[in-house]
């Protein structure tokens, strides 16, 4: 905890058996109470890595949900356990757990709702190994979301987030897709529900065993990231009436 706020880690993991264990090691414990793992149908020993090395929370999908899916499941798990901040890291090691403390402080204090780990920020992209192409898909697909969104984030593509029970109650992240462009629709949904969004630099590594999805996949994103930024887009001008921007609450 920090302070009387209790803190979750949610592992959204899928075939993670090489890495989930290093990532597992670098949590810290003095601060965060509880983790879970949700597998997504891995075909791997994920699951029997998360058992062997003590993870007690642990989700298994019947079906593979996708990315989308298996963070839903995974921020239902936090806010059953009573989570006040809860912090989504990935389990392929792409994503330093040695940043948590910062991005929880930053919350427990009520600074900001949502804190991101922006691989952008500085030249941590590149100098961890992401491609060329990826790093310029990026960028550019950030600068349209940003005039889009009215914003003004370093990326919008990070997959290590934070954010308060406030912001999860509040968002309808259950009406959101459940393939990558989850990210994105809960971006905009944030923003559309009145929260901000703190960034700090988060230094990133790509390697062989860190997920990644290929050039078709990543067009595939790409283009559905720009259909939420043009729905938000619209929305703001009362021409979109999306359920995705329908509060819990």
């Amino acid at each position: 905890m920090i302070g009387t706020k209790k803190i979750v880690v949610v592992l959204p993991a899928y075939n993670a058996s090489l890495t989930l264990e290093k990532t597992y090691s670098e949590i810290p414990f003095d601060i965060v109470d509880e983790v879970v793992l949700v597998d997504d149908l891995s075909t791997d020993a994920t699951i029997e890595v998360a058992k062997r090395i003590g993870i007690r929370h642990i989700v298994q999908h019947r079906k593979n949900r996708g990315y989308g899916g298996n963070q839903k499941s995974c921020y239902d798990k936090a806010l059953a356990l009573g989570a006040d901040i809860v912090i989504m890291l990935h389990p392929d090691y792409q994503y330093t757990p040695h940043l948590i403390p910062s991005m929880a402080h930053i919350i427990a204090n009520d600074l900001y709702p949502v804190v991101f780990g922006s691989r952008i920020l500085g030249k941590g992209a590149l100098k961890g190994g992401m491609p060329m192409y990826k790093y310029i898909f990026n960028r550019m697909l950030t600068l349209s979301q940003n005039i889009l969104i009215n914003q003004k984030l370093s990326e919008y593509h990070t997959g290590f987030r934070a954010f308060s029970k406030e912001v999860l109650e509040t968002v309808n992240y259950e009406a959101n897709s459940d393939d990558f462009v989850f990210d994105n629709e809960m971006i905009s949904q944030i923003f559309m529900a009145g929260f901000e969004i703190a960034e700090i630099t988060c230094p990133t590594k790509y390697f062989k065993e860190a997920s990644s999805i290929n050039f078709s996949r990543s067009v595939k994103y790409g283009l559905g990231v720009l259909g939420v930024s043009f729905g938000h887009f619209f929305h703001n001008l009362g021409m979109n009436n999306s359920p995705i921007y329908k509060k819990r609450k």
